[in-house]
């Protein structure tokens, strides 16, 4: 599996902040993080990349600047990354320099608000579209005071980017959320120095400490992984291991809502190294049913959940996701997207304000179906295709934002991929 996106993401920028020199190793590769490292370096940041092999990732040094970021002459463009915007505003925000944040046309129709609000809040003078609604962001940076903040989502972005504000905050940053979410930016925090307290879905970070620059070998990506276990799961005859895979607890309720559908998924090998959870993961053909996703397991598979309702029509009885409205603010509004590419397939889908109702069981037509130059949309409905009659994908390589092998790797699983080709939008 390619490197974890997630973790690469804060690696880099988190080192790049820290003091001393940091190796990290099987760095994704893909579109979205290529975008941090270009805003790391717009920074000033001294950074240099190796190619990865076999079968790894590329190395990827930085030396960290310190806690002192160079004023950029030019905008950062964090191109379709929210990772890169939002944790990128929690650093720029105590820097004593002005920064501008944007992106392209889908980020910048993302909610930024959510994380502009308490960054404000903290002492930072921030200027955006509709009054910070929406990028490009305008950040001028200085002291900043220590905040306690109820975030209105469970959202890791939101999260991060409050906790690297308060690093350099005056006082204690205390962030809390209505349930707990991918806590990698914690585990690398304490790793690198920093005072940081957990308790349930609240953390706390001591504003003062210089973090200290460390190596990060970054597992496989869980949510890459997951459209390969999904895919022999729905086969008819498939069995598919995927090594060393990130299995941090906030990443991982599609193991659980797999098992609640009657998956055959094994987890093997259980280690941990660099802190991070890791596993060998192997699925097989199963006869899968209905189940309802809600409340504390959403945040911990919310790039998933597209994958669950395409698992869904392979399923026997009725599937529902609720609580699930922040898929409305990703890349597309995967709700209503969803709904409507997995109608062409011949699903019986019914929208919901914050989710979806399926009813499996019924055989799927092969049909042309739009991504919606979404990544997560694009990969899951080329598994609804493998698995079933075939569909053929509308901007299909923006899959290239976080897998660009997926498409050799569907190949090598034996997939007719000529239906997968990007064609145009129908």
């Amino acid at each position: 599996m390619p490197g974890d996106k997630s973790i690469s993401h804060r690696a880099a920028i988190m080192n790049a902040f820290a003091r001393g020199r940091a190796r990290i190793t099987n760095f994704s590769t893909g579109a979205d993080c290529q975008s941090t490292l270009a805003c790391l370096r717009t920074l000033g940041v001294q950074l240099e990349c190796e190619p990865g092999d076999g079968g790894r990732g590329p190395t990827v040094t930085i030396a960290g600047a310190s806690g002192r970021f160079v004023e950029p002459i030019l905008p950062l463009d964090a191109g379709n990354s929210g990772t890169t915007m939002r944790l990128l505003a929690g650093l720029l925000a105590g820097q004593s320099i002005f920064s501008v944040l944007a992106g392209d046309a889908s980020l910048s129709a993302r909610p930024m608000l959510r994380v502009v609000e308490p960054l404000r809040q903290m002492g930072a003078h921030i200027a955006g579209r509709q009054a910070g609604r929406f990028a490009p962001l305008a950040i001028t940076g200085g002291p900043l005071r220590g905040l306690d903040y109820t975030a209105p989502v469970a959202s890791a972005q939101i999260k991060s980017c409050v906790l690297l504000a308060g690093l350099q905050a005056q006082g204690e940053t205390v962030v809390r959320a209505p349930a707990a979410s991918r806590d990698h930016t914690e585990r690398l925090l304490r790793a690198q120095g920093a005072r940081v307290r957990e308790e349930g879905s609240v953390v706390s970070v001591t504003g003062g400490a210089q973090l200290a620059a460390v190596d990060v070998d970054v597992p496989g990506d869980f949510s890459a992984a997951a459209y390969w276990l999904a895919l022999a799961c729905a086969h008819p005859d498939a069995v598919i291991t995927v090594r060393d895979v990130g299995i941090n607890p906030g990443r991982v309720g599609l193991l659980d809502i797999l098992r609640e559908m009657g998956a055959d998924v094994e987890v093997l090998d259980e280690r941990t190294v660099a802190g991070e959870p890791r596993a060998d993961l192997v699925a097989r053909s199963s006869v899968l049913h209905g189940v309802t996703v809600a409340e504390e397991l959403v945040p911990r598979a919310i790039d998933e959940l597209p994958l669950v309702a395409v698992l869904a029509l392979f399923a026997d009885g009725v599937t529902e996701i609720r609580d699930a409205a922040e898929l409305r603010v990703k890349e597309s509004d995967r709700i209503t997207s969803l709904a409507r590419e997995l109608v062409r397939l011949g699903g019986q889908v019914e929208e919901l304000p914050d989710g979806l109702r399926i009813v499996g069981g019924v055989p799927l037509e092969a049909a042309a179906c739009d991504s919606h130059a979404d990544h997560r949309l694009a990969m899951s409905l080329a598994v609804a295709g493998l698995a079933g009659a075939g569909v053929r994908i509308g901007a299909a390589e923006c899959v290239a934002i976080s897998y660009p092998a997926f498409w050799d790797h569907a190949r090598a699983l034996g997939g007719d991929v000529g239906l997968l080709e990007p064609v145009g939008c129908p």
